[in-house]
């Protein structure tokens, strides 16, 4: 006899996974994907979001270009800057494409909420999209804001 208060374990009788709202087909009508569960997921979804406005506008003039998103910079141990590096850029010869790394730690330390976040995301990209391209920044995307300079 079960327990009231230990949890009910459901059987995958016919191997056909889970069922429901919950997992429907991202095609079907009405579905919305699933919200990101970490702080990690979010991020990775703002860096998306930002990348794929960015590289539709200007793939033709970037070439090819790999964007990825690490945790946090690797620094020397006698790294005595007191800056920590928010993205790298990486310049592609040959076969070997241009290679542009967003922090992800870094950038959320210095983010109050989700909307600082993508802002401060936004900027990274297009303020390194504009060094590869040659241009200033507010001509790769209309959003871009630039930091008052005092």
């Amino acid at each position: 006899m079960e327990s009231s208060l230990s949890p009910r374990r459901h059987r995958d009788r016919r191997g056909r996974g889970m069922r429901g709202p919950a997992v429907l087909p991202l095609g079907t009508p009405g579905h919305r994907p699933p919200r990101p569960r970490s702080r990690r997921e979010t991020f990775d979804r703002i860096m998306l979001d930002v990348v794929t406005a960015i590289d539709a506008r200007w793939s033709d003039h970037l070439g090819l270009v790999e964007y990825a998103v690490e945790d946090a910079p690797q620094l020397p141990d006698d790294w005595d800057s007191g800056r920590v590096p928010l993205s790298s850029l990486v310049r592609g010869s040959g076969t070997t494409p241009t290679r542009l790394v967003v922090f992800r730690r870094p950038l959320e330390h210095r983010a109050a909420d989700r909307t600082d976040l993508e802002a401060i995301v936004l900027t990274i990209v297009v303020e390194q999209v504009a060094e590869l391209l040659g241009i200033e920044p507010a001509q790769v995307d209309p959003r871009y804001l630039p930091d008052d300079e005092d």
